[in-house]
């Protein structure tokens, strides 16, 4: 049976166990006084009924493909199959694809001798996990059931559940980070182990693809990249954002009458619910274009259209909504009082602005600054699409330009071997590139907290 069947079923019980215990506590109370209601009896039961039922379920998951697999190479099919490795592993994997109907017409023979034992142990599988929750579900519903009467604690049990639920669900990104810099950390040990990271942080020459065994760090320099990452995303993109973004707030929180306000604020802010794909279609045929015109007009001849100034003002019309809500926030939460005080002494509203307003809400115009430079280091659809792949070290916003993201897809999506210095040359960029981001965000939130605390 299917995961998504067997949960409804999961579901379907657990109803029926709510509506028993429900009725049941009913009653009891007829006759003695409850210190639970008969709603939070049937919660108790249902979720005995269900999360038990469900950790098997997700272990089985878990476990069965293995298990699956098992059972075929025990099949006398599996005695032609190679020794363990990449044929095997293929093979195996071509007649898994073919007993669940997803298999190519071009497959090995032995493949399709193996596919009807998988089929049958797949079957197999899902019938004795269907089995073993559902009876698991009933039983622990039942035993749950017959533990209803008057005296028994629900509402705390209740309360007991929904707080481990809670805390298992904050769990969840807790440590999802704490697998990802594990991994990032790991396997840039491994490759610090070959290159030495001054050459990697400081050198100057980045070409992956004409890498030397004997010498991996002298064309695995990263400064190229860094300054790729730097000039197009904390540089032209903010010499975007940070004026345009600063300018609407303003006009938005102090000289915009209330109908323009409500009709000007969410379109802006639609920006930051485009797609950033649709950001590098539109700068890869529109803007890329233009820029490399623009620059041959004013007579640079070897303007390209990867370039560094492409990419950064795409990327400024992207965060532009960051750097506009965040401002926008910080000035209203500046007190009235304020404004009104630089008013009454004869200020006008410009001069208000300029030099009350803003300078209380510095904080977290910084804060909306910095988050909106990590959102733009971060990205990688755009400059995918429209910068280039050539890491140079160059001030000219002309000229082609990389950042860090884009040179990790590159070397992840090559035909190198996961051990080799190339690809692992991946995770210590994205090492970097998580802790100069990790160090944005702290420090944006710091400001932003800051100011929120002064402000009330």
């Amino acid at each position: 049976m299917a995961g998504i069947t067997l949960l409804v079923l999961l579901i379907g019980l657990a109803s029926i166990f709510w509506q028993l215990a429900r009725a049941r506590a009913v009653q009891f109370r007829r006759a003695v006084r409850f210190g639970s209601l008969p709603a939070q009896h049937g919660w108790t039961v249902a979720l005995w009924a269900v999360l038990p039922a469900l950790a098997l379920l997700v272990v089985w998951q878990i476990a069965a493909p293995a298990l699956v697999t098992d059972a075929v190479l025990r099949t006398p099919a599996a005695a032609d199959l190679p020794p363990p490795g990449f044929a095997r592993a293929t093979l195996l994997s071509q007649a898994r694809a073919l007993a669940t109907g997803h298999g190519a017409e071009s497959v090995e023979p032995l493949s399709r001798r193996l596919a009807p034992a998988y089929a049958a142990a797949t079957r197999r599988s899902h019938w004795i996990a269907t089995v073993a929750v559902l009876a698991l579900a009933i039983g622990a519903g039942a035993a749950a059931l017959a533990r209803v009467r008057a005296g028994t604690p629900a509402r705390t049990r209740v309360e007991r559940l929904v707080t481990a639920l809670l805390f298992a669900a904050s769990l969840v990104a807790i440590l999802t980070t704490a697998g990802i810099l594990f991994s990032l950390v790991w396997e840039s040990g491994r490759f610090f182990a070959t290159v030495p990271a001054q050459r990697f942080l400081f050198g100057t020459h980045w070409s992956p693809q004409s890498i030397v065994d004997d010498a991996p760090g002298d064309v695995l320099g990263a400064l190229p990249l860094f300054w790729g990452t730097f000039f197009i995303g904390a540089v032209i993109a903010m010499a975007v954002a940070v004026p345009l973004g600063l300018l609407s707030a303003i006009y938005l929180s102090q000289y915009a009458a209330g109908s323009t306000r409500r009709l000007l604020k969410p379109a802006l802010e639609v920006l930051a619910g485009v797609p950033t794909v649709v950001y590098g279609y539109f700068g890869a045929l529109t803007v890329a274009p233009a820029v490399r015109r623009l620059g041959m007009a004013l007579g640079m001849a070897d303007a390209s259209s990867e370039s560094a100034m492409a990419a950064g003002l795409v990327m400024g019309v992207m965060i532009l909504p960051f750097v506009s809500s965040i401002a926008d926030d910080s000035l209203i939460a500046v007190p009235v009082e304020l404004g009104e005080a630089s008013l009454a002494l004869g200020a006008t509203t410009s001069e208000t602005v300029r030099q009350v307003l803003l300078p209380a809400a510095l904080p977290g115009v910084a804060g909306g600054v910095l988050l909106a430079i990590s959102r733009a280091v971060g990205e990688t659809m755009i400059v995918v699409m429209v910068a280039s792949a050539v890491a140079t070290l160059s001030v000219n916003p002309f000229a082609s330009a990389t950042t860090v993201t884009r040179q990790i897809i590159d070397l992840l999506t090559g035909e190198a071997t996961f051990d080799s210095p190339k690809t692992l040359a991946a995770f210590a960029l994205g090492l970097t590139l998580f802790v100069v981001t990790l160090a944005l965000n702290i420090a944006a939130l710091a400001l932003v907290r800051r100011h929120r605390v002064r402000g009330g």
